[in-house]
């Protein structure tokens, strides 16, 4: 079976964004259905048509500032029918612009204080989840996220006793979203449940309901 052609995209500010990278690639290579090319840091990476051989990017990245036509070659690539993975700070990336914000289907607001605490799967049926326990815990930094309430949640944490998204699947035109709030840093990415669904979205995002879980 030929192999998941996936760009790990990883840069900006504040986050381990390489050792962070670097467990990232590691999860995915474990796996063996991905081949993985990883670009650092070089938002021209995104501009078209620089990601027409990949079938799916999965994206680490925080704040910054994304121009036009990096901003439509990201957007465009994942609406012609091809996948994107956002992992944590993927959410607080380009916060000046609204559509990358819509297309990930939320924001980051705010975060508690890097700590233990339990994750609960909404929907262990589905491709990204499969495998999981109903319920796990993570040590992590949870992030608080205002969101569009017609993503599909798959698992969410409490948060001053509500539930808010740990991780979500949405569409993009032809194209599908997975966002994953865990991996704040290296320790955390190593964590099994984290790096399954990694895994597992990264599959889904780039074939749907065809990956293997």
């Amino acid at each position: 079976m030929d192999k998941i052609r996936t760009l790990l995209f990883t840069g900006g500010e504040i986050h381990d964004y390489k050792g962070v990278g670097r467990e990232l690639y590691e999860a995915l290579s474990e796996d063996g259905r991905f081949e993985i090319t990883h670009v650092e840091d070089d938002l021209s990476a995104l501009e078209a048509p620089k990601l027409d051989p990949y079938e799916v990017i999965v994206f680490f990245y925080t704040v910054g500032e994304i121009s036009d036509s990096q901003k439509n070659g990201l957007l465009n690539f994942v609406a012609s029918g091809r996948g994107y993975v956002g992992v944590h700070s993927a959410a607080d990336s380009f916060r000046n612009c609204p559509e990358y914000r819509a297309m990930v289907g939320g924001y980051f607001v705010t975060h508690p204080h890097f700590r233990r605490y339990q994750v609960s799967v909404a929907d262990p049926e589905h491709p990204v989840m499969r495998g999981l326990p109903e319920e796990f815990f993570v040590e992590d930094e949870q992030y608080i996220l205002d969101y569009d309430p017609r993503v599909h949640v798959l698992a969410s944490a409490l948060w001053k006793g509500c539930a808010m998204p740990v991780a979500w699947v949405k569409p993009w035109g032809e194209g599908r979203v997975c966002y994953i709030a865990l991996g704040h840093c290296p320790e955390s990415c190593r964590d099994e449940n984290f790096k399954k669904m990694l895994r597992q979205g990264t599959a889904w995002a780039a074939k749907g309901d065809a990956a293997e879980a």
